[in-house]
């Protein structure tokens, strides 16, 4: 079978140090992000050209929508609910991760209204990360430990699997989910990354994933089995972080990069480094699920 050799385009100058974590409002119509380095949470409507930002008390690894309209943020080593804009924010009581050893990274809502989000070592050095689940009632299990750098979440249409990334693996690996009690199982490789770094990813309707190269300039589309379909270069955007569907018709993916980790000359290369790219899919995405809590959960 041909890969698909595609291109993105960028669409909003951002800059940004290390953007992640792209979630679709679906109701808004707007894109949010975070900058984790730079402290930062961006929201971005592309039917106008609308961009804003509200600056985090520390690295903020995940934001994630609320069913009442809000945000649930995973703020270096705690949860933190906030307004739209940042305001109103209010530390969830009874979790805290050793901020001195780990800090969240990538992070999602999962099918049932669990919110997954993971952790990685601030040193990049060992595996000393944990995928934790956050419950509406507030209440924090471990679903997987000794992870390096947690990263990418993605479920199927059945919400039968889970596919996660830890990178210094470089696989996509898949687990059975039980759907009563979200706790993971089987966990096998279905993905192997040979050239660069996985980091955050994506599915489409089709049950394909979209996994975000980290040191490769690109996301590769690969088929359940494995195989890969489709190669979209993100040219001169540095280092490409994650993907999310979204736009009117749920066919626009949306990219993130980075310029962390670029040295001058690289970023003189990468004159995009930073900043939100997107691609007009052949196929659309799913909409995104929201977390059920609240402050007074």
């Amino acid at each position: 079978m041909t890969v698909v050799e595609s291109q993105a385009t960028p669409v909003l100058t951002v800059g940004a140090t290390l953007g992640e974590g792209p979630v679709w409002d679906e109701r808004e119509q707007e894109l949010l992000f975070v900058d984790i380095v730079g402290e930062r949470v961006h929201r971005f409507r592309p039917a106008t050209g609308e961009h804003s930002w509200f600056g985090t008390d520390g690295p903020t690894g995940a934001v994630v929508l609320t069913e009442n309209g809000g945000l649930l943020l995973a703020l270096h080593d705690r949860f933190v609910y906030s307004g739209r804009s940042g305001e109103n924010q209010v530390v969830v009581e009874g979790f805290q991760a050793d901020g001195a050893v780990v800090r969240f990274n990538d992070g999602k809502v999962d099918p049932w209204g669990r919110f997954l989000v993971g952790t990685m070592d601030r040193e990049k050095a060992r595996p000393n990360g944990t995928l934790y689940m956050l419950s509406a009632d507030h209440s924090v299990v471990s679903l997987v430990e000794k992870v390096s750098i947690s990263n990418g979440l993605a479920w199927t249409a059945d919400r039968t699997t889970l596919y996660y990334i830890d990178t210094p693996t470089r696989r996509v690996d898949a687990f059975d989910v039980d759907p009563d009690i979200g706790t993971l199982s089987a966990r096998r490789p279905v993905v192997e990354i040979r050239d660069g770094s996985p980091d955050g990813m994506t599915i489409d309707d089709e049950g394909c994933l979209w996994v975000a190269i980290w040191d490769g300039g690109r996301v590769d589309r690969y088929a359940p089995s494995g195989q890969i379909l489709e190669v979209l270069r993100v040219p001169e955007g540095g280092h490409v972080s994650s993907a999310t569907f979204g736009g009117p018709g749920m066919s626009t993916l949306f990219v993130t990069t980075a310029r962390a980790g670029l040295s001058e000359d690289e970023l003189a290369h990468a004159p995009h480094a930073g900043d939100l790219f997107a691609y007009e899919a052949p196929v659309t995405g799913p909409t995104g699920n929201r977390f059920p809590g609240s402050p007074t959960s």
